[in-house]
């Protein structure tokens, strides 16, 4: 009998522990090095199935800003759609709980759940190839999502070799203000020439080094265009914690042992206490 419904699709957050630039292409793209760690902080989505071949998309939570109608969950869902020539189409509905502009990469995991969703509530039965061939058209990151596992990132986002990372909760901080990933990869500031590491490299820090290793090369520059990061890091370091942006920021993120406590945060500021994942929960549905 053919599936009606998908409700309750997750699509978590990802953590850069750390992000290193390397290089810059002739066409402009920057080359990357990073490891993607999967956190159980997540977007969730619910999916009907229509005849008519329409898609929409709502927003579930009424107090979040509306999210513009054609955002990466619906060109996700038309690019597959296109791209199979499948005559259904869905209301998709979005429960979006992580914040925008913190470099958690919620939206190319909305992205990467729609299509993993729709792949199997419209009978389509793609292999993760094909669905990795659409996803790199819908942004950098939506790969990763689909590859299932943490992983070690390199070229612009599209190499993927999947890594096993130690359990580990991590406290996520979110200023109330965000930055843009453009101005940052424009700015003459960046640094664009660290020097190459390796998964050995990587590996060879025991498992209290593992979250430290690195920097993230975009952090000097995003904290002068967004001062709340400083802020946001200096509060951790008060509260003992050695904190660290992840992707383009804002959101810092650090290590914590259980029975962590902190300081009350200032109106506008989110806080979360996270714990990284194995693999992505819809892994096994492709």
């Amino acid at each position: 009998m053919a599936l009606t419904q998908l409700l309750d699709v997750p699509a978590p957050a990802k953590l850069n522990l750390f992000l290193h630039v390397v290089g810059r292409r002739a066409d402009g793209y920057h080359l990357l090095q990073s490891v993607f760690m999967l956190i159980d902080w997540a977007d969730t989505l619910h999916f009907e199935r229509r005849s008519d071949g329409l898609l929409r998309r709502h927003d579930a939570n009424g107090d979040a800003p509306p999210l513009p109608a054609h955002d990466l969950v619906w060109r996700a869902a038309h690019l597959l759609q296109s791209a199979s020539a499948c005559p259904l189409g869905a209301d998709i509905t979005l429960d979006k709980r992580l914040p925008m502009e913190a470099g958690l990469g919620g939206g190319s995991s909305d992205a990467a759940s729609t299509l993993i969703a729709l792949n199997r509530l419209w009978g389509l039965h793609w292999p993760r190839e094909r669905l990795l061939s659409l996803g790199a058209q819908l942004g950098a990151d939506v790969p990763f999502f689909l590859g299932g596992h943490n992983a070690w990132v390199e070229g612009i986002g599209e190499q993927l070799t999947p890594i096993a990372l130690p359990p580990a909760r991590f406290l996520v901080l979110k200023p109330p203000t965000g930055v843009s990933t453009p101005a940052i990869f424009q700015s003459p500031d960046l640094k664009r020439d660290e020097n190459m590491a390796t998964i050995a490299d990587f590996a060879a820090a025991d498992a209290t080094d593992t979250f430290g290793f690195g920097c993230n090369a975009l952090q000097p520059v995003a904290s002068r265009l967004c001062p709340d990061i400083e802020v946001g890091l200096n509060w951790m370091a008060t509260n003992g914690l050695s904190g660290r942006m992840t992707g383009s920021g804002s959101a810092l993120f650090a290590p914590v042992v259980s029975g962590f406590e902190a300081e009350p945060l200032p109106n506008g500021w989110i806080a979360k206490i996270c714990s990284n994942l194995s693999k992505h929960p819809l892994l096994e549905w492709i």
